[in-house]
């Protein structure tokens, strides 16, 4: 799977500019998917692009692009986006203080000159300065405008670049042809009245707008730049005996490290000498610290409490766990969900039509509207302009779901896609797989009853032996019961893992079965003679495990899995949600109920195959439920891809975790109800969002037009226009950052 390339794109501003660069990416070959984010203006190209064609794209559609890797370059982007948002501010004051001194002057105090004799020297000026404050404060605008037309296409640019260019080419017609404009307008006391101060008020609401929504987004970005600095910017290696502090861009793979008491763990790997107990909260929310001795794994960005110890490296870069999860977390942030698609869709056609409706309300106001008809076609068709600029529709779904995968983040749970975010919320039924999900998935030897002319010691070695080529959890429970006796393996050739049902493997030249029941019955091995252990196994809720030669069964052994401490309280919480909650495990049915009943399910499905695994996912979905199923282990992974939402323990194998749309770090189910808890706050979000947004342009584009002017003889300010059209999108930013502060089931 090769590396997405993340590009930073400068002079996005809408959802249009979204749809612009994301056409401009998708026809660069070797391109097989790109997503844009305007909410941080960065993009994600999948494939194997060549980067250098990728820049040379996003610059012929009219917007800059440079190819953001690693720290340095997120640390290079929030200091560009500081001189950004300090530009910003910049544009405000420049364009907002001539703009007050002119509203204020003409509008409230009256004190500005009038159109004749030296005066209309005055308005000259003041329209020379102002078309000089436009092109300081508003160049980029004008400059955004021009290149999406030279590509046959509109944004926001070219909303506030119409709006405000037809104010100031009206105002200086007044000012240079008093008489043209006398005689296409009629005589009226409005007529010799100019707009400068409407043009630069409006430039600088934007840009106020557009300032409050960087900083605000900028808290939305927290998840992953919390997570960046927890990586330390130096280690202690030990080389030639000797103690060095090296950047971590010089640590290569087994490499000795030193960690001391208090430190961050720099990177990932195993212990070598010493012990101590790791804050690991991080990763898996949970505070308390977890104890660590030799041969036991450590994360890169965990830390280290009171003890020291050395390590050896066994991931660096970008394959360490902390640059996953922040690859997982960008991923998630840059992916669409569908409703998110549906937004840039409307956008995408939504400023030619505001540019249509534009047109027609100069037209009938200048062919139906009072006198002066000009003047009133100028004003409401640029507050049609001005109102209408899709800012808070392009940034509805982006900024909610930053926000929410970042919270999920925070809490141990990687959202991998937008897709997932909102099906999650969706769910209303949850299969569970028992090994590793709902029990710890270390099960131990509890119990063996060798055959007679057979000693425990001997059936035990044996049942080792086979299992020396299985990672299944049983296996590792005989295995680990082997070691501990100190019981040395056999020689075991032709090993044959029978799936779902146990291991083959020849031993001294006989050939020997370990399984379960069903292998057992399958081989035609008798079973009678053990029905009294089965029995007492399944009172316990025990696994059997049988083994057998080739003519008989000589041993039977008692195999548990602790249930996890906090299962029963998960799977209640998910019940209470009106969730229905399932099991699934490859058991013996009486085993399976045993558990099933410790913890409050009843619905189980027993002596289920992995293939099967499929099967009851898919019969859930066709009654016409939401299914998300939870595992941790290869053979769930074809289940985990199925299910509407695949939830994979973090604490299971890698290809689970590929497998699966939501990774839990750690090993608690609680990550399931608050994962849920924050897809269902997300979605409802991101449709508040959208909401505000349609509404927000339903109903000011027609009071812009002047809609209500019949009725009540107002029109709408092209000012006060610019100035709701600023705060729709700070208001979206700021209602998606409430997701932060969300209180998650315990």
């Amino acid at each position: 799977m090769t590396t997405p390339i993340r590009l930073s794109i400068a002079g996005m501003m809408c959802a249009g500019c979204v749809s612009a660069v994301e056409t401009a990416l998708q026809s660069v070959p070797g391109v097989t998917e790109a997503n844009v984010n305007l909410a941080e203006r960065t993009a994600l190209v999948q494939g194997n692009p060549d980067p250098a064609v990728l820049l040379q794209a996003v610059k012929k559609a009219g917007f800059d692009a440079a190819i953001m890797q690693g720290k340095a370059a997120e640390a290079e982007k929030e200091a560009h986006e500081q001189v950004q948002y300090q530009r910003l501010w910049r544009r405000v004051w420049v364009a907002g203080i001539p703009g007050a001194f002119l509203m204020v002057g003409d509008m409230l105090l009256g004190i500005l000159p009038g159109m004749e004799g030296a005066g209309r020297w005055f308005w000259l000026a003041t329209g020379l300065v102002t078309l000089a404050v436009m092109a300081y404060s508003g160049g980029h605008f004008y400059k955004g405008a021009w290149q999406q037309l030279k590509h046959r296409s509109s944004n926001m640019d070219t909303l506030i670049a119409l709006g405000t260019g037809a104010a100031w080419l009206y105002s200086m017609l007044v000012v240079l042809f008093p008489s043209m404009v006398h005689s296409i307008a009629h005589h009226s006391h409005d007529l010799h009245h100019t707009y400068f101060e409407a043009a630069l008020v409006i430039i600088a609401l934007v840009s106020f707008g557009n300032a409050l929504e960087m900083r605000a987004r900028g808290r939305t970005s927290a998840a992953i730049k919390q997570l960046m600095n927890l990586q330390p910017p130096i280690a202690h290696a030990i080389r030639n005996g000797q103690e060095l502090d090296l950047p971590l861009e010089e640590i290569g793979l087994q490499e000795t490290l030193r960690v001391r008491a208090g430190e961050t763990v720099p990177l990932d790997g195993k212990l070598l000498e010493g012990q101590s107990h790791v804050d690991e909260s991080m990763l898996t929310g949970e505070s308390v610290p977890v104890a660590k001795k030799s041969g036991d794994s450590v994360t890169g960005g965990t830390m280290n409490g009171s003890g020291s110890f050395l390590m050896s490296v066994s991931h660096i870069g970008a394959d360490t766990v902390l640059a996953n999860i922040v690859n997982l977390i960008r991923q998630a942030q840059s992916a669409k969900p569908a409703i998110a698609r549906l937004a840039d869709k409307v956008a995408s056609i939504f400023v030619p039509v505001v540019v249509s409706i534009a047109i027609l309300t100069f037209c009938l106001w200048y062919w139906l509207g009072p006198q002066p008809s000009l003047s009133y076609a100028v004003v409401t068709s640029m507050t049609v302009l001005v109102i209408a600029c899709p800012c808070a529709l392009g940034l509805a779904t982006p900024i909610a779901v930053i926000a929410g995968v970042g919270k999920a983040a925070q809490s141990g749970i990687l959202i991998r896609n937008g897709e997932a975010l909102q099906q999650a919320a969706k769910l209303d039924t949850i299969v569970l797989d028992k090994t590793g999900t709902i029990t710890l998935g270390k099960p131990t030897l509890n119990a063996i009853h060798p055959a007679p002319m057979h000693s425990a010691e001997s059936v035990l070695q044996l049942a080792a032996s086979l299992e020396k080529g299985s990672e299944h959890p049983l296996a590792a429970a005989i295995r680990a019961a082997a070691k501990d006796k100190s019981l040395p393996d056999l020689k075991a050739t032709a090993f044959e893992n029978i799936a779902g049902h146990g291991v083959q493997a020849v031993i001294n030249g006989t050939t020997y079965l370990l399984g379960n029941t069903r292998l057992m019955q399958q081989q035609h091995r008798v079973l009678d003679a053990w029905q009294d252990g089965l029995q007492a196994l399944d009172a316990q809720g025990q696994t059997p495990v049988f083994l057998a030669d080739g003519e008989q069964i000589i041993a039977l052994f008692g195999i548990a899995d602790a249930i996890k401490p906090d299962a029963a309280e998960s799977i209640r919480a998910l019940q209470q949600q009106g969730l229905e909650v399932v099991m699934l495990t490859g058991d013996r049915r009486e085993v399976a109920q045993h558990i099933a009943a410790q913890i409050g399910i009843t619905q189980v499905h027993a002596e289920v195959l992995p293939a099967d695994k499929l099967n009851v996912i898919r019969d859930l979905q066709r009654q016409g439920r939401k299914v998300a199923m939870v595992g941790d282990g290869i053979n769930d992974a074809p289940a985990l891809a199925l299910a509407d939402v695949g939830f994979a323990i973090g604490a299971g194998t890698d290809v689970a975790i590929a497998a699966a749309d939501v990774t839990l770090i750690g090993a608690s189910l609680g990550g399931i109800a608050r994962a849920i808890a924050i897809s269902k706050a997300t979605t409802r979000n991101i449709w508040q969002n959208l909401f505000g947004a349609f509404v927000y342009n339903s109903l000011g584009i027609p009071i812009a037009a002047g809609v209500l002017y019949p009725f009540t003889g107002l029109l709408l300010n092209p000012m006060i226009a610019g100035a709701a059209m600023a705060m729709s999108s700070v208001t979206v930013v700021t209602n998606a950052n409430r997701l932060a502060r969300m209180k998650l089931p315990s």
